[in-house]
């Protein structure tokens, strides 16, 4: 399990994201995540994938399948995306600025990384969040990647450079939420839930405690 060949403490999650709220420059934020994800073995990323398998089992065979599909794309491609930066040197010509919303979302990942984390033990947990924290404030991609489907038939997509999610405005009450730390942007005139149009104050729930249970893969 490389890093955490014995389970890890809340104590040393929390002592890693303090240090990862140091990192100045995207560069270094990427060094430093680098070294952390590398230290897993891709027995890790297999157990997010059956984890997540595990979490989706209700939902309908068809969408399930396609979420399934390309959340185990993401987990592995980032992944690797990191093992060739680090091999490359990559990060040593990333000067620009860290975002500054890095502050709280490494002291959200602390919090998330606290007790029972369901279906995943906190390394895991953790190491699904050092993969998020790198598409969004590294490369300034999405925390979930173009081609990712939700309710109601809308996808996240990348137009002209420009990435979109349908529910980019739509869940920022979630605890843990990646939302709030995403670069995209929210998708124009498509509706969170479609149909109906113009969603109850129910509906509205009912869309957000899916997000929470079924896309919040990173944590």
């Amino acid at each position: 399990m490389g890093l955490f060949s014995r389970p890890a403490t809340s104590e040393t999650i929390t002592a890693q994201c303090r240090h990862l709220q140091e990192a100045v420059s995207r560069g270094e934020l990427g060094e430093q995540i680098a070294r952390l994800v590398l230290a897993y073995s891709p027995s890790d990323i297999q157990r997010m994938k059956r984890n997540f398998e595990t979490k989706v089992q209700d939902l309908t065979p068809e969408y399930r399948d396609q979420l399934t599909k390309k959340i185990s794309e993401h987990l592995l491609g980032t992944y690797q995306r990191i093992r060739l930066a680090s091999q490359q040197g990559t990060f040593r010509t990333m000067n620009e600025p860290v975002p500054e919303n890095r502050q709280s979302y490494w002291t959200m990942v602390a919090d998330q990384c606290h007790g029972d984390a369901g279906y995943d033990a906190p390394y895991i947990r953790f190491l699904k969040y050092l993969l998020s924290g790198y598409c969004m404030l590294v490369l300034d991609e999405p925390g979930h990647p173009a081609g990712t489907p939700f309710p109601g038939g809308g996808k996240v997509d990348l137009t002209k450079g420009v990435y979109y999610c349908p529910v980019r405005e739509k869940a920022n009450d979630v605890d843990a939420a990646l939302c709030p730390y995403c670069p995209a942007q929210q998708t124009p005139e498509i509706g969170y839930l479609r149909p109906p149009t113009n969603p109850n104050k129910h509906q509205k729930q009912e869309f957000i405690d899916n997000c929470y249970r079924f896309h919040n893969f990173n944590g």
